[in-house]
């Protein structure tokens, strides 16, 4: 029996993928009993996977016996069961069945531990999340070749519970290629690997061969930029990417390969007078959408620093709600780019008086870099919510209960304002490290623990915290570099 679900909520939108994962699981399992399936990074609406068939490729006919599968699997509407198996046990179970990633990471847990295994008729696997409660709610899906994998493509709780439409993520795809060989370089490709380091007094080299890996893509970046001629820079990426901090860092790189750092600005400093900004469905004030922007400012003012005309740029005074002028008189020099960071940045309104050619285009993201193991990832979206957490309380006064109510939100702006020009970026950027999840872990565990139980939140805390109990905490942040990303939210060194 099939069920009349609909995703209506982030949380039933992470339970829907999970289940779904594990029916896609099952059906390849049935259908090829000794392959290897590794779960990719979320990719087009839904997940990009690779099976081993053992040197074999995937055919056609091979897609459509797995949907096939899948699809009698949803019809029989199995049960998806809750196991509980002590960490010994569990250890023992995933080395028979070939998982030697999965047993490691319990192997620092207390023996008499139990874990959360799910079992769908005789089907096991860790899914580390909520699930749905039977095979049956997956009422829709999509799969499709891609590369040499395929996609299993997902609605989600953004379109009405359809799936959108298609579309290559070809940079996107490039990028988790390029995380791919970043994890060979490491040496971690499993979370297992990154905990036995840290547990081995590693973490600084841990630290230190990340950190180098992003600056090596930064200066690949800034190479090209000056390379190719282009004058104006823009940089988008949704919340707590690393936008700024980025941004910066590619001014410092390029600077030092022409002798003239880039002017910075932020689209945030052309935001309309307070009274004047347009109001949400919700009836309050949009601080999210292109209509918050001073448009004709901006483009007026971009025009004439390209034409070599002296502007005076605005700066936003958060507090009093509006632009203040006469602060920052300038123009820009002979041979001087032009860097410009915000969430609408890669929107072509936001810059239609600038010739194409004339702009480089940056869109940055935590695309996590290790796996959790070859079935689990740490989402992106639960990356970015680990730095807002940590930053609204290092710098906005915010406790971790207010971050988690404001993040739907953030996450719906982000689908409409950011997401949708992803694919129109020259580059993606991952601004991810391998360490940092154990780093913040330090920060936001603490934080997450103080959410009350009569919080509305308090099941997401829950979820967070059995999450994060599998990674190791650094909990010595000495190592990292004053210009890194993850000082954005942990602050400077003391």
């Amino acid at each position: 029996m099939i069920h009349d679900f609909r995703i209506t909520t982030f949380t039933e939108e992470r339970a829907y993928h999970n289940t779904a994962i594990l029916v896609y699981l099952k059906a390849v399992k049935s259908v090829f009993e000794e392959a290897d399936v590794t779960i990719g990074n979320s990719l087009n609406q839904g997940y990009y996977s690779y099976i081993n068939l053992g040197g074999r490729q995937l055919t056609t006919l091979d897609i459509n016996r797995i949907r096939d599968k899948m699809n009698a699997i949803i019809e029989k509407d199995y049960e998806v069961v809750i196991e509980r198996d002590s960490v010994e046990h569990a250890i023992k179970k995933w080395y028979s069945l070939g998982y030697p990633e999965k047993a490691r990471l319990l192997e620092f847990r207390p023996p008499d531990e139990t874990v959360e295994i799910v079992n769908l008729h005789n089907y096991r696997n860790c899914m580390y999340t909520v699930m749905l409660p039977s095979s049956g709610y997956i009422n829709l899906f999509d799969l499709r070749p891609y590369r040499n994998g395929l996609l299993l493509r997902l609605p989600n709780a953004l379109h009405g519970h359809t799936i959108p439409k298609y579309r290559d993520d070809e940079k996107l795809y490039e990028a988790y290629a390029e995380t791919t060989r970043m994890r060979k370089h490491t040496g971690l490709s499993y979370l297992a690997d990154l905990n036995e380091q840290i547990r081995a007094g590693r973490a600084d080299d841990v630290i230190r061969a990340s950190e180098w890996l992003q600056s090596k893509q930064l200066e690949e970046f800034a190479a090209r930029i000056v390379g190719e001629g282009k004058r104006v820079v823009l940089i988008a990426g949704p919340s707590s990417s690393g936008k700024t901090t980025t941004a910066k860092r590619l001014c410092g790189e390029i600077g030092r390969l022409t002798g003239e750092e880039p002017l910075y600005l932020g689209t945030d400093d052309y935001f309309v007078e307070r009274e004047d900004s347009p109001i949400g469905p919700d009836g309050k004030p949009d601080f999210e959408g292109l209509d918050c922007l001073d448009m004709e400012l901006f483009n007026d003012q971009m025009e004439a620093l390209l034409d070599g005309r002296e502007v005076d740029l605005p700066e936003f005074d958060f507090i009093q709600g509006k632009k203040v002028f006469g602060k920052r008189i300038t123009k820009l020099r002979d041979g001087q780019l032009l860097v410009i960071e915000g969430i609408h940045s890669l929107n072509d309104v936001l810059t239609e008086n600038i010739d194409r050619k004339d702009k480089f285009k940056i869109y940055i993201s935590p695309l996590t870099q290790l796996a959790v193991d070859r079935h689990n990832r740490l989402s992106t979206a639960d990356a970015r919510l680990l730095r807002r957490m940590v930053r609204d309380n290092q710098f906005r006064g915010a406790d971790a209960e207010k971050t988690l109510e404001s993040w739907p939100k953030v996450r719906a702006g982000e689908s409409v304002n950011i997401f949708p020009y992803s694919s129109s970026a020259d580059v993606v950027f991952n601004s991810s490290t391998a360490y940092e999840t154990c780093l913040l872990k330090t920060y936001a565990e603490p934080l997450v623990k103080a959410i009350p139980e009569t919080s509305e939140q308090y099941p997401e805390a829950l979820r967070m915290l059995a999450f994060m109990k599998y990674f190791e905490k650094i909990e010595n942040s000495d190592a990292v570099p004053d210009d890194s990303i993850l000082r954005e939210f942990i602050g400077p060194r003391k």
